[in-house]
């Protein structure tokens, strides 16, 4: 038998939750098949079989176990089941049959009526459950689906029911970062709009080539990570943090970009995004997405950052007042990109304009590094030529 148990994963991590079982109990592993995920208050991170065999449980689901506890047992010497198909022969363990309204399921039981009332309305009653006799659907049924719209696919009418799950460690650990957030820093928001009209011309010019000549799309991300990154390095204490009673000012930008998860809003990191080039920000933004997505980052990979840049427009936001992410002193939130009539010139003009909020921590960022720290990521960004040199050019030319 081998003994799997769980690693050391981080110097600051004593303990992890098993999340999920990927191997049933009994059911046979070939080696480095994924056994089971186990979440930290960081990261999830999986578990491998060392060799193949027959995976016995120990830990239970959801348990919280220290590092070194032992989760599971192999047994290595047992004979590969008839039914067992080889690794590159096996399903995904993400397969599974979706039934969308497009295409409803067929095997559901309705009355004759009721099926007439389906086929002539096209009603979806694939989450609709039936009152009849064998949880056939019936007439009344199907009606009260028709007039009923408004209530969700799979939720009974006057349902009362409530789900009660356990917060995950990375849920209570956010939640707690959040409210230290709150009560340990002097927060506040500052706000400025930004015309987008410039950086969409340049995308749009540019993006077909930048994807055919680099392998990656060019968004909108890299524009404002460069932006930031000009910015951060000619207002110092943005980028910078309180250690006790010292402030540690950083030389490099090192940009915590905020990624929706499926267990929870995670912050990875560009290290030294002053250094790099638009295709190298762009390149990094979709290998870290990609990882959060799929739940893969590390804790290397999310430990440290200066400053934090998070957009709540994909989401459809057009205004809001992000939290710190501490110990950084200052995060900027992006929201949606909207039509807006602007005066330009004494004349009212059709614009794509976004809202920057930059909330930062008052204790060592004062109103006027705030405030010129978002004017000058605005300047940017409506010259997005300057990104380049971070000088107009022709003030170089001219020597002035």
């Amino acid at each position: 038998m081998i003994d799997i148990k769980v690693p050391t994963v981080g110097e600051s991590i004593s303990e992890v939750t098993l999340v999920k079982w990927n191997i049933a109990d009994g059911a046979w592993a070939d080696r480095d098949d994924v056994i089971c995920e186990l979440e930290s208050e960081k990261a999830t991170f999986e578990l491998n079989a060392e060799q193949a065999g027959i995976v016995k449980h120990v830990a239970q689901l959801d348990a919280t176990l220290l590092i070194g506890d032992l989760v599971c047992k192999i047994d290595e010497t047992a004979e590969r089941p008839a039914g067992a198909a080889p690794k590159t022969e096996a399903p995904t363990l993400f397969d599974q049959k979706v039934v969308t309204p497009s295409s409803p399921a067929t095997d559901i039981k309705a009355t004759p009526v009721a099926q007439n009332i389906i086929a002539d309305k096209k009603v979806d009653v694939s989450h609709v459950k039936g009152s009849g006799a064998m949880g056939k659907l019936t007439k009344s049924d199907v009606l009260a689906a028709i007039e009923k719209p408004g209530v969700m696919p799979g939720n009974e009418l006057f349902s009362r029911n409530d789900d009660k799950q356990k917060m995950s460690n990375l849920r209570r650990t956010i939640s707690r970062r959040l409210v230290e957030a709150k009560n340990s820093t002097a927060m506040l928001t500052t706000f400025n709009e930004v015309d987008m009209t410039e950086i969409m011309s340049l995308r749009n010019k540019y993006k077909d080539e930048f994807k055919t000549k680099h392998g990656v799309g060019l968004g909108f991300m890299s524009f404002f990570t460069k932006a930031c990154s000009i910015a951060l390095q000619e207002w110092k204490a943005v980028n910078a943090y309180i250690d006790g009673d010292e402030i540690i000012y950083h030389d490099y930008c090192d940009i915590s970009i905020a990624v929706s998860a499926p267990k929870g809003l995670v912050v990875p990191v560009i290290r030294n995004a002053e250094s790099l080039s638009m295709r190298e920000i762009e390149a990094e933004v979709v290998s870290l997405a990609g990882k959060a997505r799929e739940n893969k980052l590390s804790i290397e990979e999310m430990t440290g950052g200066t400053f934090t840049i998070t957009n709540g427009g994909v989401f459809g936001s057009l205004l809001s007042t992000p939290i710190i992410n501490i110990p950084q002193s200052a995060i900027l939130g992006m929201h949606k990109i909207q039509e807006r009539p602007m005066a330009i010139n004494g004349k009212v003009e059709i614009r794509p304009m976004m809202y920057l909020a930059l909330s930062y921590d008052h204790r060592i960022i004062d109103g006027r590094e705030s405030v010129g720290f978002l004017v000058r990521v605005k300047e940017l960004l409506e010259n997005p030529m300057l990104l380049l040199i971070g000088k107009d050019p022709a003030t170089l030319l001219f020597e002035l």
